[in-house]
């Protein structure tokens, strides 16, 4: 095998998309609401994942507008500040997403494996 192809590898992105290519959700917006839905806290997640929050904020809403239902659920103030946990459908959206990446991650691997082994090994 040549080379420079031994660590050439196939890779893909999953995200949903609007008709007219509008990215809305994908796997970094699939890690902040797992974070959220982790940290209990949009801050919290910020936070770990080194997000600032005024353009986060700004795209949480705009998916939620896109999509056409919340996805945050926001409760303000007392001694701990808040918290932020997820709707049932930012909920059923996780688990559509991680449907889709699992089935569709096996099958890329599969065919990548093989291609990587038919075309790269014999060039």
């Amino acid at each position: 095998m040549n080379n420079n192809l031994r660590n050439i590898r196939f890779k893909q992105k999953v995200w949903l998309e609007t008709p007219d290519g509008e990215n809305i959700f994908g796997d970094g917006k699939y890690e902040l609401l797992k974070s959220i839905e982790k940290h209990g806290s949009l801050k919290a997640a910020l936070e770990a994942l080194g997000l600032s929050y005024r353009k986060t904020w700004d795209n949480l809403k705009r998916i939620e507008k896109t999509l056409g239902f919340p996805i945050l659920e926001t409760q303000q103030g007392g001694s701990d500040g808040g918290s932020t946990t997820l709707t049932p459908e930012a909920y059923k959206l996780l688990q559509a997403f991680e449907l889709f990446h699992t089935q569709y991650d096996q099958i890329f691997l599969e065919i990548t494996n093989k291609l990587e082994k038919d075309i790269f090994e014999s060039l």
